[in-house]
């Protein structure tokens, strides 16, 4: 439900880097439309579709890996990164991409990946075929072996898509030589960032994206390219597949990581207005807050939000704990309900009407904060999960590394669903690379696009008052007081945001509504919903 105020629409806001405050939507490429009908998603289906995020009102793209890659982590694992692969159309239709984008007054950052490369990176090839000790070797974690013959791993380390993070090389005699690091799939070894080569060939590949009109990065496993001295065993060891990353696990949040991040930060700062965005699974904020010192990255994933139930003391507790986390060092909060890596909100709420209904309300909440909100295409829609998937046509590598025990992310990575009443809903002419339910022809971009109610018009609606009213402005939140299974905050300039997380209504604050996202029950807030007031 929508009531539109009579307050003037927006003063001029206090300048400020536009990426402090974006709306950023996640493309996730094989899932979102292909141009070419071979069943995966391009960027010439991105391109195609600019017009839908122009009218979605999003500020900038984050582009998943569309790099050289042999696929074997949905091109996490890189094989030349300075080059499109030609499954997602090749360098000149990232060119295409990024022009018509920034004539539409959208931003394009794309996803780097400095901690590993692929084992068909010419660089891994080379280490397979020199010997222990090579210069070639150096740039990656070689070790001998433990044990008389040296067929024990180098140490105790878990891989986090199952199974030991060491994997044994054949020699060029033939023989069983030594082993390298991977803390992903044996397909992405680590590389070794106190290597000086290393540094230098990623810089190379900064300013190539740079020069080529790329606004900034994300960065994965921003907290991993830094290792501890010796590679010493973990006390500790968690051999659950993708499991939480604790604090004190050796293989992340190095204290040399953030020489690196300096690095990088020095060349982003020879291209002003450009962004570099961390991922950064660190639970403690002091430990966090040091990535966004001023001379190291300009924002950090915050992923508290997207591991909360739907409780309005647990949101409220993930709110504080996000703002302190960048309080220290004056830097943006971020948020983000789900990503190529996180159980759609929808499912993670209920599943059905009730998780729906509260998937709705928490994208109101989330875009009543200050700071930058990341959105992974497809929310918009309100998608769930498929979590029915065939066995047969389960890609993420945590699907065979774990024994087909955990099935993996592949069901919040089903294609996107365009217009049409049945499969594949205009997302290709072709057989999509992963299957689509029936069930979302009630959910396609066509269907929601006509009916105001939609969650898609929801999304629109929001994402347009946020970027125009004045009632958004100003740092940090005052909570309010509200009643037992709710949480309400005023913003500085004046806006209101109240969750309900109960299933009953509740009464609403004084104010003019501006935006619900459920209609309004004898002028109370509905369950499992929330509300804009001015």
């Amino acid at each position: 439900m929508t009531q539109t105020s009579a307050v003037p629409a927006p003063a001029d806001r206090p300048a400020q880097p536009w990426w402090r405050s974006a709306v950023f939507y996640q493309v996730y490429p094989r899932s979102f439309a292909d141009s070419d009908g071979d069943g995966v998603g391009d960027l010439g289906g991105v391109r195609d579709k600019l017009g839908y995020l122009e009218l979605l009102g999003v500020d900038a793209l984050w582009i998943c890996p569309v790099m050289r890659s042999p696929m074997a982590d949905g091109g996490y694992d890189v094989a030349d990164p300075r080059e499109i692969d030609p499954l997602f159309g090749g360098l000149a239709a990232m060119d295409e991409l990024i022009a018509e984008a920034h004539d539409r007054n959208i931003k394009v950052t794309m996803d780097l990946v400095p901690n590993h490369t692929s084992i068909e990176h010419p660089w891994f090839r080379a280490a397979l075929e020199a010997a222990p000790g090579s210069p070639e070797r150096a740039r990656y974690h070689f070790r001998d072996g433990l044990g008389p013959d040296g067929a024990l791993p180098p140490n105790n380390w878990p891989s986090i898509f199952g199974g030991p993070a060491w994997t044994r090389v054949t020699e060029a005699d033939g023989r069983p030589g030594q082993w390298y690091l991977h803390i992903f799939a044996p397909e992405q070894p680590d590389l070794n960032w106190e290597n000086p080569e290393v540094w230098a060939d990623f810089e190379k590949t900064l300013r190539f994206w740079l020069d080529r009109g790329v606004d900034g990065f994300r960065l994965d496993v921003a907290h991993g390219m830094a290792k501890p001295d010796g590679l010493p065993d973990m006390t500790r060891v968690n051999t659950a597949v993708i499991a939480h990353i604790d604090d004190d696990d050796l293989r992340f949040n190095n204290p040399g990581v953030h020489e690196y991040h300096r690095r990088i930060r020095k060349v982003l700062d020879d291209y002003p207005g450009t962004v570099a965005v961390g991922e950064v699974w660190v639970d403690d904020n002091t430990r966090f807050g040091e990535y966004l010192r001023p001379d190291e990255l300009h924002l950090a994933f915050n992923f508290r939000l997207a591991e909360t139930p739907f409780e309005a003391a647990a949101v409220r507790d993930a709110i504080d704990n996000s703002l302190a986390a960048v309080a220290s060092v004056a830097a943006s909060p971020t948020w983000t309900l789900s990503n190529h890596d996180v159980e759609r909100e929808v499912t993670r709420y209920g599943g059905g009407f009730a998780g729906v209904a509260r998937a709705r309300a928490m994208i109101l909440t989330e875009l009543a904060l200050p700071g930058a909100v990341f959105l992974y295409n497809g929310s918009e829609l309100g998608l769930p999960n498929v979590d029915d998937l065939p066995e047969e046509v389960l890609q993420d590598p945590t699907w065979e590394r774990s024994g087909h025990t955990v099935r993996g992310r592949d069901g919040c990575r089903v294609p996107m669903p365009w217009e049409g009443a049945a499969p594949p809903f205009a997302f290709t002419t072709g057989t999509p690379w992963l299957p689509m339910p029936q069930a979302w022809a009630a959910l396609t971009v066509e269907t929601q696009l006509e009916h105001l109610g939609s969650t898609l018009s929801l999304y629109r609606m929001a994402i347009e008052l946020r970027g125009v009213r004045p009632e958004f402005a100003g740092p940090g939140i005052e909570w309010y007081g509200s009643p037992p299974g709710c949480l309400a905050f005023r913003r500085p300039g004046g806006l209101i945001c109240v969750l309900n997380t109960t299933p009953v209504p509740v009464a609403l604050p004084h104010g003019l509504v501006l935006l619900s996202s459920a209609p309004l029950e004898g002028g109370q807030l509905a369950g499992n919903a929330a509300a804009w007031l001015v």
